[in-house]
């Protein structure tokens, strides 16, 4: 007897069809939503990137990337430019579209941060909306860092990682893990912190290794694969211009423990805004959902203990904690609602759709606000000594030049002009940025200060304590001043 395979209703087709559409409009919102945020806030006049254009463009004049310091009074010092492609990858993005190439840059990585981690999450967790509400929680407490700073790229490649590393512990499937080196390579010449991803790898390594004698630290990580491909990312993190010396770039940066204190970005987390306690809020669920779960969970807890660790000590790297707590939870909980069925990623309706939504809504949404070149150099303007900058070319007045730590790589920048000291912290260490900003606060023996002694122009904000003084010098002539900044000439 033939037996006929029951062919579905076309309502069951057209039903499960306008569910994938639905849900492709949703995601699509949920990607657009922390993007039209990051347009919003439409941050452009940031302190640190224009010495990163400064040394983007250098570089492409240059054909090489710097070894040294050309940029300020201490010129010819050894300096590592260790995000060398960042700063060359927005100083092209600036010099096509001007301060809207900025705010580009910041969008694009929101959103591909926001996608990635909804990526994340979704492999995790079945259900289809605590997936959408986990990763609107995490965009929301990542507000706080929608800069245009190369942290955004380790926030987007840590979460990469975390995705492909979960995701071989799940299933098994080591061949995945070929990407991370690849990963790691390209890391390791945007930024820094491409240290904080080998620390998630030694982590699985540890368990990988802990799983051939402790039962309890169950994982489908091989030891031998994990042994290869994480000596295989270290060897990745050596080509780049600065070979083995960009590790001890990295130790020299993490052994200034002044910077946590002197620099507000470094400071720990404050609890004035809703990103910081979103941020708390997922740290405590992350560890409930641990301490509740049946098993020894090793991976998740130590790294839960690194993010703790990171992002309490810095508020610049509370990424860490939101995008490993919601990784946990993604995995640790459990809808007691029967599973909704969920769009696959290869589905013909999710890329184009997806894509679609949230090309429409930032297109909306930068049109709404009006954001264009013009608005975006006024709000330049409100912030940095464009004014007195602009005097001081006019002027022709020379340097030795005095500045203070927030606007050193706007003048970089603009000026073109050695600066006393600019946003390259680990560059002039704790005791130099400490006396700059003793000088800057009206410290006593501020006449002292050697940088300011042999100044010839000093561009002051105009409500910093040395202003004031600087007004009652007789070695100092105020030749201009506006509601930002004030300009001296020696006498």
């Amino acid at each position: 007897m033939e037996v006929l395979q029951e062919t579905p209703p076309i309502q069951a087709i057209h039903a499960s069809r306008a569910e994938q559409i639905a849900q492709a409009l949703v995601v699509g919102v949920l990607i657009a939503i922390p993007a039209l945020m990051c347009l919003h806030m439409a941050f452009v006049a940031d302190a640190d990137i224009w010495w990163h254009m400064r040394v983007g463009q250098w570089i492409v004049a240059h054909h090489q990337v710097p070894h040294i310091d050309y940029f300020s009074r201490g010129a010819g010092r050894p300096w590592a430019a260790y995000s060398w492609l960042f700063e060359v990858a927005v100083f092209q993005s600036f010099q096509h579209f001007g301060p809207a190439g900025i705010l580009a840059y910041t969008t694009a990585m929101v959103v591909a941060i926001t996608a990635a981690i909804y990526h994340l999450v979704r492999r995790l967790q079945p259900d289809f909306m605590l997936a959408v509400l986990l990763t609107f929680v995490a965009g929301l407490a990542l507000t706080r860092l929608f800069a245009p700073r190369a942290w955004l790229i380790t926030i987007l490649f840590f979460i990469i990682e975390i995705d492909i590393l979960m995701g071989v512990r799940k299933t098994g499937r080591t061949r995945q893990m070929l990407w991370l080196p690849l990963l790691f390579a390209l890391w390791a010449n945007l930024h820094i912190q491409f240290i904080d991803g080998l620390v998630v790898m030694g982590i699985a390594l540890c368990e990988a290794a802990l799983s051939r004698w402790w039962a309890p630290a169950r994982t489908r990580l091989k030891p031998v694969w994990m042994i290869g491909i994480f000596l295989a990312s270290i060897v990745a993190t050596l080509a780049t211009p600065f070979s083995w010396r960009i590790y001890q770039v990295a130790y020299h940066a993490a052994t200034q423990p002044g910077i946590l204190y002197l620099i507000a970005e470094f400071h720990a987390l404050a609890f004035r805004n809703l990103a910081d306690y979103t941020t708390l809020f997922l740290a405590l669920a992350a560890a409930s959902t641990l301490a509740w779960s049946r098993r020894v969970a090793v991976f998740e807890t130590l790294m839960l203990a690194f993010a703790a660790i990171v992002s309490f000590r810095s508020g610049r790297d509370m990424w860490a904690m939101i995008i490993i707590a919601t990784a946990i939870l993604a995995q640790g909980l459990r809808s007691s609602q029967r599973e909704q069925r969920s769009l696959p990623v290869s589905s013909v309706y999710f890329l184009p759709l997806t894509a679609g939504v949230v090309g429409l809504l930032l297109y909306l949404g930068t049109v709404g606000m009006g954001l264009n070149n013009t608005k975006l150099r006024a709000q330049v303007a409100e912030r940095l000594p464009v004014q007195a900058v602009e005097v001081a070319k006019e002027k022709g007045f020379s340097g030795p030049l005095f500045n203070n730590f927030d606007w050193g790589g706007y003048l970089i920048w603009e000026l073109r002009m050695p600066v006393s000291v600019d946003g390259r912290a680990d560059y002039y260490g704790d005791k130099r940025l400490q006396r700059s900003f003793s000088t800057w606060g009206g410290a006593p023996d501020w006449t002292s200060d050697p940088d300011l002694e042999s100044a010839r122009l000093v561009i002051a904000p105009i409500n910093a304590p040395l202003t004031q003084l600087l007004r009652l010098d007789p070695h100092f002539q105020l030749v201009f001043e506006d509601k930002i900044a004030a300009l001296f000439v020696a006498r």
